[in-house]
């Protein structure tokens, strides 16, 4: 099968935006390639080690590639893509002039390609990230997340989700129900299982996430403990007021977590003030720097209480407790 391949070279800081802006226009699989030189500075604290070829992107620099099958209106893709870029600009994202090519490519030069770069990573001080193609020994009190991403996932490397687990290895009690808002691949929901959460439901609006958490919550065994929607907070609010079951939980529950993008956070903080009991805590990850204050005003206003802070590179996840 042949494929379109859009390339767009771009900032590290745009990664998040542009990845997931191809996702909503029907990428079947995005790649990401950043810097590969030896200046790059990597983050080995919990004895992280990194596969990466070395390549000629300068620092601070990216490489994001889009694959659309055969019969796609490119050029409206294309068009919808550039004015959505040109756009973070208004929201002060530098996209250091972005570059676009348009390519048709096999299958086969990308479908598998990325598999040997994404190895077992120690993303906490017990969780550890294992692909399933990949052997791993676990250590002692280690916490093993098995993920099969495809191409439409991250493997949960990146910034913000790495923020996310730490955070949530510091919050989740055992016995807690939690809701994963914008699961993705479900990674979170399967790290807040297997941090004792008792219950949790994973939602998202995309039922290729659907597809992809469903899929890594049976790989680690948790089919009992993670629920799976196909649906938005509002509405799984809205089916618990009906009387419906499904859910898995009880709202109000004493944990949300939302790894997505600040501007998509902004619309919904009423609704996770509503699905938290008194007390709970709302761990909202997918923050730029530079959307940080407005969040915290949003979160602030809605009623919650902001207690902590946790940054890497650009990204921010914020701790919000609702008194």
């Amino acid at each position: 099968m042949r494929w379109y391949e859009i390339t767009v070279h771009t900032t590290e800081e745009a990664i998040e935006m542009i990845s997931n802006f191809l996702h909503e226009l029907g990428a079947g699989g995005v790649t990401i390639e950043e810097s590969g030189t030896l200046n790059k500075q990597r983050d080995t604290s919990l004895g992280q080690w990194y596969e990466k070829p070395l390549n000629d992107i300068p620092e601070g620099r990216a490489v994001i590639q889009g694959y659309f099958p055969q019969g796609t209106g490119m050029d409206d893709i294309l068009a919808q893509l550039k004015e959505s870029v040109a756009e973070l600009s208004d929201y002060d994202i530098d996209t250091g002039n972005p570059q676009f090519s348009m390519k048709e490519v096999d299958e086969e030069d990308w479908a598998t390609a990325w598999k040997q770069y994404f190895k077992p990573l120690r993303v906490s001080d017990r969780l550890t990230i294992k692909p399933t193609w990949e052997e791993y020994e676990a250590g002692p009190e280690e916490i093993i997340l098995e993920l099969d991403p495809g191409m439409a996932f991250g493997t949960g490397t990146h910034a913000t989700t790495a923020l996310c687990l730490r955070t949530l290895e510091s919050v989740v009690k055992l016995g807690d129900e939690v809701i994963d808002v914008g699961t993705g691949s479900g990674i979170l929901s399967i790290a807040a299982a297997k941090l004792g959460a008792s219950h949790v439901l994973a939602l998202d609006l995309d039922p290729v996430a659907v597809s992809s958490a469903t899929e890594n919550t049976r790989l680690n065994g948790l089919e009992e403990t993670i629920t799976v929607v196909e649906s938005d907070l509002l509405k799984a609010i809205r089916t618990q007021a009906e009387g419906k079951e499904g859910l898995g939980v009880t709202l109000p529950v004493q944990v949300v977590v939302a790894n997505i993008l600040a501007e998509i956070i902004l619309l919904f903080v009423a609704d996770v003030f509503e699905a938290l009991q008194s007390g709970g805590t709302y761990i909202a990850s997918g923050i730029i720097k530079q959307k940080q204050a407005e969040v915290e005003r949003a979160l602030t206003e809605a009623g919650f209480r902001v207690e902590d802070r946790y940054e890497e590179t650009d990204w921010v996840a914020i701790v919000a407790r609702k008194p």
